[in-house]
């Protein structure tokens, strides 16, 4: 028996067993009492390396048992790490698709615009799959990717790990126990420090529109989050503004050259690729994919790194990178229940972290990610006071995405073997309002106009 949800205004539908999904047989891999799940990793990026590792600090739990991948590099690493023999290492999704399934559940942790293209073959193949977010680029494949699940009768889970960090979650607890009562506004913001914002929106991988809008590239997470809180009550309209007004050439400061690895102000630069990548060793992940040494764990002298990334587009200046994306965007969601919310991506802040205010009919919660703490609000004229107050600390993130990441597979394994799911967990069905929260967001931002969400 497997586990299935779906999304109602309730919001409790989420613990309910249904019946019709193609169950995994987990009997003959039973390690001390627990179902052991066989994975098969597909895109060997880093995301992929992040959910995998569970396999190392929980083996009695999951174990890699397949790779897919078209660097062959990538795969060797992949391959000696997790001891996968030759003949389960595959050069694509479709080829390992191809061959009998030899596992419980899959890993997709491909470039963004490859995710359904990737998906399809291995829900067909009976596969359950756990995939990395966005979702797809645009409202069809969005709805292929949907139409395929459905009849696979498979499991797809997306990786909104945020609401397994601590501080969501807990968040979360509060709402659905009705503690500020029924949702009027939900405000969130994203800022986006300076560095990051460099190295993927503008240096990067996600520096154009066409691939991605950053809406949705870099704030699904929050729009999943403003869905989640809302309980499955549907949008309405959408409304955006934003634009790319910084990170243009106009802005380049005098004497700044093409590439940082050849420019008479770099030392004095704050997006000095050198500074980012080589002396602070901030986003080596990106900067130094496809460096061997990097790739294979080995030391890498000063000299190979700067060769690898003066030759690479994060080497760029980034006031002459050839990014199209915007540096800036608000969205404003209007739902059914006639609450409202509002999202903000703030680019170019000193500090990363996200923000959240949700202000219902007996109260508001607020806080900050990064901190760990958020504070519950309520009025108290009754007791002849304004408000009374609760702090609550969640602790300090432990990763880039407040803590979820690990608890996100520990989840989906669950879901897997049949276990009762946890309050956080989200299937393809539950993501589709966020996605199309931003295609809405980037039509009406370039269209100057509001959105019907029936027509996304």
């Amino acid at each position: 028996m497997l586990v299935c949800f779906s999304q109602t205004t309730a919001g409790f539908s989420d613990y309910q067993f249904l019946a019709g999904l193609k169950s995994v047989n987990l009997s003959s891999l039973l390690v001390g009492g627990m179902a052991r799940v066989r994975a098969v990793l597909v895109g060997l990026g880093h995301r992929t390396a992040c959910y995998a590792s569970y396999a190392l600090q929980h083996p009695e739990e999951m174990e890699v048992v397949g790779l897919a991948d078209p660097n062959g590099e990538r795969l060797a690493i992949f391959a000696e790490k997790y001891n996968i023999p030759n003949d389960k290492c595959f050069s694509s999704s479709q080829e390992l698709a191809a061959s009998p399934r030899f596992g419980d559940i899959a890993i997709n942790g491909t470039m963004d615009e490859a995710h359904v293209e990737t998906t399809i073959p291995l829900v067909e193949a009976g596969y359950h799959v756990l995939l990395e977010k966005p979702i797809a680029p645009n409202s069809s494949e969005l709805n292929l990717l949907d139409a395929a699940v459905t009849k696979a009768g498979v499991k797809v889970v997306i990786c909104h790990v945020l609401r397994y960090a601590p501080f969501y979650n807990a968040i979360q607890q509060r709402v659905v126990a009705g503690e500020i009562g029924e949702i009027i506004h939900i405000h969130s913001t994203e800022n986006v420090s300076y560095h990051h914002m460099a190295v993927a929106f503008v240096r990067g991988k996600w520096n154009k529109r066409e691939v991605n809008p950053i809406m949705l590239a870099k704030c699904c997470h929050d729009l999943d989050l403003i869905c989640w809180y809302n309980s499955g009550i549907k949008p309405t309209k959408v409304s955006s503004m934003g634009g790319r007004h910084f990170f243009t050439t106009k802005n380049a400061p005098e004497g700044a050259g093409e590439n940082c690895f050849d420019c008479e102000i770099e030392r004095d630069c704050q997006y000095s690729a050198k500074r980012h990548y080589i002396d602070n060793d901030w986003w080596p992940f990106y900067a130094l994919a496809g460096e061997k040494n990097y790739e294979q764990g080995e030391q890498t002298d000063s000299k190979s790194l700067t060769n690898h990334i003066s030759a690479t587009d994060y080497g760029r200046c980034v006031w002459h990178s050839e990014n199209d994306v915007v540096d800036r965007q608000s969205v404003i969601i209007e739902f059914e229940n006639g609450s409202i919310a509002s999202h903000d991506l703030v680019s170019n802040s000193s500090r990363a972290t996200r923000r959240l205010q949700i202000v219902g009919t007996k109260g508001e919660i607020f806080g900050d990610m990064t901190s760990g703490e958020f504070t519950v609000c309520k009025p108290a004229a009754t007791d002849g006071k304004e408000y009374t107050q609760e702090v609550v600390d969640t602790g300090v993130s432990e990763d880039m995405h407040g803590g979820g990441d690990l608890r996100l597979v520990q989840d989906f394994l669950s879901v897997v073997r049949g276990e009762q799911p946890s309050l956080a967990t989200t299937t393809l069905s539950d993501s589709l309002n966020s996605h199309r929260i931003a295609f809405a967001a980037d039509i009406s931002m370039q269209e100057s106009r509001f959105v019907d969400f029936d027509d996304i």
